[in-house]
């Protein structure tokens, strides 16, 4: 498929197109949006095809009998990853930020703390607050615009009252696609202080050339406290599916995270089940590679225009499709920058803020567009800034 083509979206129920002059004060009409992560591009015509067999047998119900789903996802793992998995590991929740709720549920209490690394994911904090735990925030180091761990500062900042720590892995905001010693590092950090560890690792499989993502499984020692989360939706573009899978390895972990999920009546989408496993095949493995090789091109047209504004700075974007850009060199408060780009170059970007502690010089910006898109976009972003140059 051409990624260059893109359908429209505005009208369809896309929060992504029809919130944003709500939330952004961004028309539709003649704004570009670039927040939400999902997609502009269709999935493969594989997707479509399961989707399509689904609409043409008619009958919507109840989906059993899951050895080929299962089996998809192994082997997607194995192929992709070089990670053994028994199917008998998998858990099924609709999408991650379900299962990530399930895990705060499942291995916490209230008034617990849950350790995150800042900026991250803003729905992280969102589900921890709700649950009535406590965020403990701590915050990356920006070392001249790639993220480093502070694993010193963190062991001062740890009071004994936190049971699990959530991990980005490759990172959303910053991109950064984190080593085996950082891992490593990361691994040793939730042992000394006894945490639940959770590996939330939806954008594995969209890495830059010349980046591998290494899953949180293949570091030693870690199994008796780890819990993995992965997805087709961010992978194909069908968040829509609400679909997520939680693999966890160890018994006793696995059997907590299964009672909680019998408790709350859990169970699988149909939709999302049919249409991961035509996703997990080699023709869906194709099209990812292409994907891929689209979404390194935009990247490098979007830093370029960035970079080239005196104060600007695009973050390093080893992984995902979302750029994370600071405007501190600028001398700008977060309100005006903000302004520039929402009110003159008519662009609904993320607000660095609702990511946590260090993200308030930042705006995410979505690449996961059509080139043409991207263009526009940056030819927008130096005429907001032209005083600048």
């Amino acid at each position: 498929m051409s990624f260059d083509n893109t359908p429209e979206r505005r009208g369809t129920h896309s929060v992504k197109w029809d919130s944003m002059e709500a939330l952004y004060g961004v028309s539709p009409d003649d704004g570009i949006s670039m927040w939400v992560a999902d997609m502009e591009f269709q999935p493969p015509q594989c997707v479509q095809d399961a989707v399509q067999a689904m609409r043409d047998h008619g009958v919507y119900g109840y989906f059993g009998e899951e050895g080929d789903y299962r089996t998809a996802i192994q082997w997607w793992m194995s192929e992709r990853h070089g990670w053994q998995i028994d199917p008998a590991w998998i858990f099924t929740t609709h999408g991650l930020v379900n299962g990530t709720a399930l895990c705060v549920d499942a291995y916490t209490t209230a008034g617990d703390g849950v350790v995150l690394f800042t900026p991250v994911y803003h729905a992280f904090a969102k589900v921890i607050n709700a649950a009535g735990r406590q965020v403990v925030s701590c915050e990356l180091v920006n070392n001249a615009g790639h993220y480093e761990f502070d694993f010193d500062a963190y062991d001062a900042q740890m009071t004994g009252n936190e049971r699990m720590l959530i991990l980005c892995s490759p990172h959303n905001p910053g991109g950064r696609v984190w080593t085996k010693s950082e891992l490593q590092a990361v691994a040793a950090f939730a042992k000394r202080h006894e945490l639940i560890l959770v590996s939330d690792e939806i954008h594995h499989d969209l890495t830059m050339p010349g980046h591998t993502h290494i899953p949180m499984a293949h570091i030693d020692g870690i199994t008796d406290r780890l819990v993995t989360m992965t997805a087709t939706t961010k992978t194909f573009n069908i968040a829509g599916s609400h679909s997520g899978n939680v693999i966890i390895e160890d018994p006793d972990l696995r059997a907590r995270f299964g009672a909680r999920m019998a408790a709350l009546g859990i169970s699988p989408n149909s939709f999302g089940l049919f249409m991961a496993t035509a996703a997990y095949s080699p023709e869906g493995a194709a099209w990812v590679d292409d994907l891929r090789a689209y979404l390194d091109g935009n990247r490098k047209v979007f830093d370029a225009g960035l970079n080239a504004i005196p104060g600007i700075k695009s973050m390093d974007l080893q992984s995902t499709y979302l750029a994370w850009v600071d405007f501190a060199d600028t001398g700008m408060s977060a309100a005006e920058f903000t302004k520039r780009v929402q009110s003159d170059a008519k662009i609904a970007a993320n607000h660095g803020p609702t990511f946590g502690q260090g993200g308030d010089t930042f705006l995410r910006f979505n690449l996961g567009t059509s080139r043409a898109e991207v263009e526009k976009a940056v030819a927008r972003l130096q005429a907001a800034f032209s005083d600048l140059q």
